[in-house]
């Protein structure tokens, strides 16, 4: 991989990593002020909740679609761990396929659907809900990007390195995004 490559990738990680972080602190500080409210100044607020929750999703979903890796999202891989490199490969394939098919072909559903979902707001902010769900099509798109990537390295030479990053192979990790 081309040194312009690796830095591009370590400067977009490292913006990507600056977000969740940004929302994890924002939703903690958030939760704190809900507890003082509650509890010190015995008034609570209502919005704190709703905020919280809303931090939250945003969190998941942006974490799970730029910083997670696939062996690091929960799996039932035990068949797969048991299995040959082969084998592995073809069941890699077979699932990775299933996987970005399935979200590329709800991608334009999801996306009408998010949408028209300005209609409705949240009770307490009256954030409209298309901006509230609007980081879930984002997520879908980096799940059919990632999957076409990890297909794509699956029938080259290298798709050894390819099912070893998704068995969870530290040591063949290093260089897959």
């Amino acid at each position: 991989m081309s040194l312009v490559v690796r830095s591009f990738r370590s400067i977009m990680k490292k913006g990507c990593e600056g977000i969740a972080v940004t929302l994890f602190i924002v939703m903690f500080a958030t939760f704190l002020l809900q507890i003082f409210s509650r509890y010190v100044l015995n008034a609570p607020l209502g919005w704190t909740v709703e905020v919280c929750v809303i931090l939250y999703i945003w969190l998941v979903f942006w974490t799970s679609a730029f910083l997670l890796r696939d062996s690091e999202h929960v799996s039932f891989n035990m068949l797969f761990l048991m299995a040959n490199p082969r084998q592995k490969r073809v069941m890699a394939i077979l699932g990775i396929l299933c996987i970005g098919v399935a979200m590329a072909a709800g991608l334009p559903v999801i996306v009408d659907y998010v949408q028209f979902m300005h209609i409705e707001k949240a009770p307490v902010t009256r954030i409209p809900l298309n901006y509230i769900y609007a980081i879930f099509p984002v997520f879908i798109i980096a799940v059919v990007i990632r999957s076409a990537m990890s297909l794509y390295r699956l029938f080259t030479r290298r798709w050894q390195d390819e099912v070893a990053a998704i068995a969870g192979d530290e040591e063949e990790q290093r260089d897959l995004p």
